[in-house]
């Protein structure tokens, strides 16, 4: 599989240092590179972009501005000379983040998670109807600290939120991920999840049973927030 890449970066001695990296990396391929954030959009608008390499620093248009203006389609890879940035840009649910300066093994590594991702994410060169359909995905990946980790829907009790942190009790235990909890949310089939409160998202095939404005997963009593409790009882009723 041949990712498709674009370098977004204002330094050219940058875009010059990651365009090496990238033809020496068998498995990318350069369809372009800029140093204007704006023409980096009119790239994505008319090319075909698997992966962009973005530099989260840039003036007219910072990094993580254009990655809400393009949307989730491709997958991005953050670079920058500034290393309070990199949890920001996790929240943000990137690939990897790489701190300049970047060496080849670190950009080679990183260029490695995107190719694993891609194999479950629909990327924009790919037809959609090859994707499995929603309904019929049984698992999620989720980034941990040192890894990609694939999670069992089944498996999962609820997620639970923690400032920038999401919590994931599975049977088998816990699986902390920098993510925010909508973006797991996002992942999770509404047929058998439901939001019950700005901290938690639940198994409702887990419930063992609901008292008033608790929920009872095993040992584990969860709240449910007065905005989500209507929605609640509609999901365990219908």
């Amino acid at each position: 599989m041949i990712l498709r890449c674009l370098i977004i970066d204002d330094k050219p001695l940058a875009v010059d240092i990651l365009a090496d990296y990238v033809h020496k990396t068998s498995f990318l391929e350069l369809v372009g590179s800029t140093t204007s954030p704006i023409e980096g959009l009119d790239m994505l608008r008319q090319k075909q972009v698997d992966l962009v390499f973005l530099d989260i620093q840039m003036p007219e248009l910072s990094g993580l501005q254009l990655m809400k203006i393009a949307g989730k389609q491709r997958l991005f890879i953050l670079t920058t000379a500034y290393p309070d940035y990199a949890l920001e840009g996790y929240e943000h649910d990137v690939v990897d983040y790489l701190l300049k300066p970047i060496s080849f093994d670190r950009f080679y590594r990183s260029a490695e998670k995107a190719l694993k991702l891609s194999q479950h994410v629909p990327l924009s060169g790919q037809i959609a109807a090859t994707a499995p359909p929603a309904d019929t995905i049984d698992y999620l990946f989720v980034k941990t600290e040192h890894r990609i980790q694939r999670i069992l829907l089944k498996e999962l009790l609820y997620a639970e939120s923690f400032q920038n942190y999401v919590s994931l009790q599975t049977t088998d235990g816990r699986v902390m991920t920098l993510q925010t909890l909508k973006s797991i949310e996002d992942q999770l089939p509404a047929a058998a999840f439901c939001r019950v409160h700005r901290s938690y998202v639940v198994n409702l095939r887990h419930i063992t049973a609901v008292e008033r404005s608790r929920i009872f997963i095993g040992d584990t009593v969860i709240p449910i927030g007065d905005k989500y409790r209507d929605e609640f009882y509609r999901a365990i009723r219908s």
